[in-house]
């Protein structure tokens, strides 16, 4: 088959860049990069202007560790959410898959992943450190080990517990109707909330 590029190298590069998103491949991303540029005016330059935006206003909160345009994060500072109450997950995904579910109105801390020591990913990749220094600073009540269902997330659930031990703080993680293997962001808003209402000690 030939690997030949169909079109000029402007268009093969927004091909490429599109290919690495999640969830599509070669083609998808032709048939994608197609669409944008026959909707030019009404996709494409749009698009273009919003990622300019997006580029120079967005950043990482450095209370959670979500992403928004200011810092603290419009969560971190609404004064109408439980402080008390922190909702730990591994990603920004899931924690924006909590929020449509609208399950508690608490704070947040995104790990940015999970333990994974095939992977090489060790306690010091992630945000673990920051996560107890909050804790450590007083006012927390609660720790909700919002984490997916897999052997990585409930690894670092457990290191999180264990480092958490002897902290004034309870521990508490989402019901078993998150299924095992399953992903936060994949669920539907009723199985997160009624998930988060059932949660239990860990």
């Amino acid at each position: 088959m030939s690997n030949r590029a169909v079109a000029g190298p402007e268009i093969e590069k927004l091909i490429q860049l599109l290919a690495k998103l999640p969830g599509l491949g070669p083609r998808s991303a032709r048939r994608a990069a197609l669409h944008l540029i026959k909707k030019k005016d009404q996709l494409l330059i749009p698009l273009a202007r919003a990622m300019g935006v997006a580029v120079d206003s967005i950043g990482v909160c450095s209370t959670c560790g979500t992403v928004d345009t200011t810092d603290p994060c419009t969560i971190c500072s609404d004064p109408r959410r439980d402080t008390g109450t922190i909702v730990v997950v591994e990603d920004v995904a899931d924690l924006w898959a909590l929020e449509r579910a609208g399950a508690l109105n608490c704070r947040y801390h995104v790990l940015g992943g999970t333990l994974s020591p095939l992977d090489g990913i060790g306690p010091d990749d992630l945000t673990i450190t920051a996560l107890l220094e909050r804790v450590a600073a007083g006012g927390i009540r609660e720790i909700v080990l919002a984490v997916n269902a897999t052997v990585e997330g409930q690894t670092t659930a457990h290191y999180i517990t264990d480092r958490l031990r002897g902290l004034d703080v309870s521990v508490t993680r989402l019901a078993h109707g998150v299924p095992v293997g399953g992903e936060l962001d994949y669920l539907d808003e009723g199985t997160l909330a009624q998930a988060m209402k059932a949660r239990t000690q860990f």
